[in-house]
Parts: C-alpha cells; structure tokens; sequence
C-alpha cells in the first residue's frame, strides 16, 4: 500500500532503541520519538551522532536502523487510523456519501483520464482562423478591410483634432479679452472662474469624443472577427472557386489610395546601414545587426495614403502575428504607469489610430499591468517583513521610492504591451529609465543596461527574433549630447548587447536574430537648426544646410575644430549624418562582421 501524505490526527511517543558493541562494551541508544516525525530523518540521524558521540563506523548502521524504524512506525500507525475508520463505518457513526464524494473528487482532480477537457476559448480559435486565412488568397481583402477601418477611424481623429482646435482657439480669444479687462471691470477671481469654465468644457468635449472612439472600435473590432469567422466557415463548407474568385475580384482601395498619394505622402529616406555577424566560440551563430536613424514611433505609425512598401510591411506584420518570428520595440518611459504625457502619450496615440483586433486596447492592457505590479509589490513587501533586513548600497531610494508608490516601477524594471494593429512591431517593452541615462557616466551595471538584459533573456524565451533598441538610451537629442558623450554610449551600448547576445546561445540554442540600433531622427515637417558647438565660447546657430553668415568668425566646414560636430535641433533633435557613419565604423571593431569571400579564376 502506497503511503499517504496527510498527517495523521493522533500523536504518540515510540522509544527508538539501537544495540551497538564498541570495543568491548555492549551500548545502547534509546531516544524517544514523536509520531508522526515531522523532521527530516538525515537531520535527526546527524544530531544523534553528535550529541551521544557515537562512533562514526556504525553511522551507516545507525541511518539504515532509524530509517527503518520510523516507516515501520508509521505504516503501523496509518493502518490503525485506517481499521479505526472502518469501524467506524461498520458502526453508523460516519457519513458514507461525504466520504465517497471526498474520495471521488480527489480521484478525479489527480488523474489525468478523468480531467475536464479545455473548454474552448474564442481568443484561440479566432486566432487560428485568422492565421489561416491571412496565408490564403483572402489575405489582400483582410488588409484591404483593416485599411478601410483605418482610414475611417483616422477621420474621426481628425474631425476630433478640427474641433478641440476651434474650441481651444476661441477660448484662447475669450481669455485675451478676459486680461485685457483685468483690473477694470474684472477681477482675479472672475478670471479664475473663465479658466475654470473653459477647463470644464474642453474636459467634456475630450470625454465625448473618446467615448465615440471608443465605441466605434469596439463595433469594428466585433464586425471584423464575426466576418472573419464566417469567411473561414464558407471556405470549410465550400471549395468551389466561386468565393476565391469573389476574393480576388475585389477592388483594392488601398492600392487606389497609394497611386493617388504616392507623391504627396512619398517617404522620407532614411539612414541605415546593416551587417551580418558571427557570434560564439567553438558553436557560432549568425545575426544580423541594423543600424537606423528613424523616430522611434516610425516603427509603429500606419500611413493613411502610403506606398507600396507600406503595404508589404503591413502584410509582413500580420503574417508573423501568430508565429514564432515576431518583432519587438524598446520604448523609454518613466516610472507611472499610464499614457498621460511624454513618449508614451504620442505612442497611445499612435495606437488609437487603428483597432486593435485580436489583442485588448492598450489602456486595458496598461490596467491588467498596474493591478498585477500591485499584487507584486504587496508580495515582495510581506516576504521584506519576514526576513531580516540586509543594508545595501543605494537601496534605500529605491525602497523609500516604492513605498511613497508602489504602483510606480523601478528603473530597470519594464512591461509588455501586445498589439495587432503598429506596422512593424508585435511586443512593445515599456523599460523605465530616469534622469541618470542622460548623464555621460552610466556603467554597464546601470539599471537600464540591466533592462536591456532581461529584455532580450524575454524575447529569446517568447519567440521574438527581431527587436529594436534605443542605441544611446534616448529618444531625442539635447545640447549636452556632444559627439564624445554619444560615442562613449554607443559604445558601452553594443558591447553590453554583445555580451547579451552571447549569453543568447545558452537561453534559446543560438538561433539566428535581428537587432535593430536606432538613433534619434527628427520628425518630418519640422523646422529644424544646425547647432555648431565650438571648442571656446558659445554655441551658434546657422541656417539650415549648414550655410552660416560670411561674418561669423566660426566656419562649419572647419569640422576639426569642433568637439561636439553637428547636431539638428528643434522640437526633436537628431543625430547628423556624420555623426551616424562614425557610429557606424565603430560597429565593426565590436562585432564580428562576417567578410565577403570574392573567388577569381586562375588563368
């Protein structure tokens, strides 16, 4: 009979006794034990040896014995709980069918021929339907069908935007009559109460359009997944052509759309530059390394009229949503989690321009995250209390900064965001940095190098073989950002991203990866300055294209002189070209790029 793991309800004391000769002498140990023992027997075994000093050649003699007694003990004692029971059934004094049906469920719960099958979810089933279609010859309307869904969406936003505007414009031209009024007729409470008013309105005018917004994603998020669930039973029920030729027939608008505003909204060229690697000892495995100047939302934003590179990448995307090559995105954020102001505002944004059709909004993926960094940090401060405090070094901020909030994340600490509807991008890792990241001093032990770490330790765990990262830790440019300051951080940057990728063949088995470093790129449209950083006196600024005033006693085509180069600024500053091959040459004397063989016949 196998032997139960529950305890048993009464206890005993049993007299261990142990014959041993040592020399001449006969010895005996006797020592009492209570039943059942709940201590480890190696443990009692060695406290009996050392306490009554007994001789280490029968230690083995002594183990065997004590080992032998207890399950001895024990069995005798789970087969009288046992005959106890029974006659207790035999008496009327216990509850046969709350017996049986303790025995059945426990019975049930622990095999396996007897568990529940899983029931069916519709997240599952609609994503294996989706995966299908989109490699069928139905995958151009799919597109064709999120593109019409963005562009009526884009509209609304649109129509959003036109209509904050005016109210902001005309508030503006109230408040302008309201000050020119103060002190005469006005007072400062009168103005308070205007600002108020106009606070109140916009307020309202925001909450209904993100109502609307709201309510027509989620009338195109149910259309869309009902259609394609009925697309996919028509093709299971009918193998004619008919419906492929209806596929196929289909106009496509957004086809329509680039012809027509290919020009107007031609892309911008960017810099890029892209490199095979080998990495490893004795097992070496293969990478490929990018190195592009773009804005980080670049990666993320669908064009309304774009071109037919566009589409091929939307369709990229959405082929690889459901497999085992899928496209993750850094994004510096700060410590609140939510999407009220900076980067994360813009990315939110950015989001909202298109539905999301198989993965939930971002705000209610950012409130599952808030609830469970909550439920962690409650746990982390229980275990804290139970152990004794360990002085570390540094660790007092970061404690002091989780107890004023915990539902702020530490730097270093990141989370996942999952979506359907960016361009180029599946998994977005959301990786707190501070302040310290803009400062020229940072080692490889920062808490955002260590972020950068764990992220990719993440993508090598979850399939995700394509993954961008922030080279010099930041999405813009600022003056302090000299040439020296963004070699030294590229630097450190790729050869922190080496090391990871070394450790990479321990966490996956070396399979082959993209990695994307991107530096900062000015949006487009933006009015933008050469900002010429000389060795002595103070910066000065020149007209674009690097053509300075004749007068000026700083020439910029004296790049010799100069320690910081140039650098374009505005309301987003960028890294200049220059600046962009130097990152460039350094790249290879880290990695190890792979050389071209060229083979020339002999004559």
């Amino acid at each position: 009979m196998k032997k139960s793991k529950g305890k048993v309800n009464s206890t005993a004391e049993k007299e261990f006794v142990f014959e041993f000769r040592a020399g001449k002498h006969n010895c005996v140990l006797k020592v009492p034990l209570q039943f059942p023992v709940q201590e480890n027997i190696s443990d009692l075994h060695g406290r009996l040896m050392l306490l009554h000093k007994i001789p280490c050649y029968i230690e083995n003699d002594l183990k065997t014995y004590l080992s032998n007694f207890i399950e001895r003990e024990t069995i005798l004692d789970y087969d009288r709980e046992a005959e106890l029971s029974l006659q207790r059934l035999t008496t009327g004094d216990g509850d046969v069918n709350q017996l049986t049906n303790a025995w059945t469920r426990s019975y049930v719960e622990t095999t396996l021929e007897h568990a529940r099958p899983e029931e069916p979810c519709w997240d599952e089933d609609f994503a294996d339907v989706y995966h299908e279609l989109i490699h069928s010859p139905a995958s151009d309307t799919l597109l064709n069908l999120e593109h019409n869904y963005f562009v009526s969406i884009s509209e609304l936003i649109s129509e959003r935007d036109m209509e904050i505007k005016k109210l902001q414009e005309r508030q503006a031209t109230e408040m302008d009559k309201v000050m020119h009024e103060l002190g005469n007729t006005l007072s400062d409470q009168d103005v308070n109460a205007v600002a108020s008013q106009h606070f109140d309105t916009q307020q309202v005018l925001e909450n209904k359009w993100a109502s609307e917004l709201k309510q027509v994603t989620g009338i195109q998020k149910h259309e869309y997944q009902e259609w394609v669930i009925s697309l996919h039973q028509d093709l299971q029920k009918s193998n004619s052509s008919q419906i492929t030729e209806e596929i196929k027939v289909q106009p496509s608008q957004l086809l329509e759309l680039e012809d027509s505003g290919a020009r107007m909204f031609e892309e911008q060229p960017q810099l890029e530059e892209s490199f095979t690697i080998h990495l490893g000892a004795q097992l070496k495995t293969m990478h490929n390394l990018r190195l592009v100047r773009a804005d980080v939302l670049d990666f993320c934003k669908h064009r309304r009229h774009g071109s037919g590179g566009a589409k091929l990448r939307r369709l990229q995307t959405a082929l690889s949503l459901y497999s085992s090559s899928l496209c993750g995105l850094v994004l510096l954020v700060d410590n609140r989690v939510n999407s009220y102001s900076g980067i994360k505002r813009e990315f939110a944004t950015v989001a909202k321009e298109c539905t999301d059709f198989h993965f939930p909004f971002l705000e209610a993926q950012l409130d599952e995250v808030q609830q469970v960094l909550l439920y962690a940090r409650a746990q982390r401060s229980s275990k804290q209390k139970e152990q004794p405090e360990i002085p570390r070094n540094g660790g007092d901020d970061k404690n002091k900064n989780v107890e004023r909030n915990p539902s702020n994340i530490l730097p270093g600490e990141f989370y996942i965001s999952r979506h359907s509807n960016l361009s180029e991008v599946h998994v977005v890792f959301h990786l707190c940095v501070d302040d310290n990241v803009r400062s020229g001093n940072i080692t490889a032990r920062d808490p955002a190098i260590m972020g950068l770490r764990n992220i990719l330790k993440v993508c090598c765990t979850h399939d995700i073989t394509t993954v961008t990262v922030p080279l010099l830790l930041v999405h813009d440019m600022s003056e302090e950002m000299t040439i020296p300051w963004c070699l030294k951080r590229a630097e450190l940057v790729f050869k922190c991203v080496k090391g990871f990728m070394m450790e990479m063949a321990s966490w996956d088995g070396g399979i082959s990866r993209t990695v994307q470093f991107l530096v900062p790129k000015k949006q487009e449209n933006d009015p933008h300055i050469l900002l010429i950083v000389p060795v002595s006196g103070r910066p000065h600024c020149t007209e674009e294209g690097g053509r300075s005033n004749s007068n000026s006693p700083h020439n910029p085509n004296k790049r010799s002189a100069y320690t910081a180069g140039l650098l374009e600024c505005g309301s987003i500053e960028s890294i200049s070209e220059e600046m962009f091959y130097q990152l460039s040459n350094m790249l290879p004397q880290i990695f190890r790029v792979s050389s071209t063989l060229t083979l020339t016949s002999k004559h």
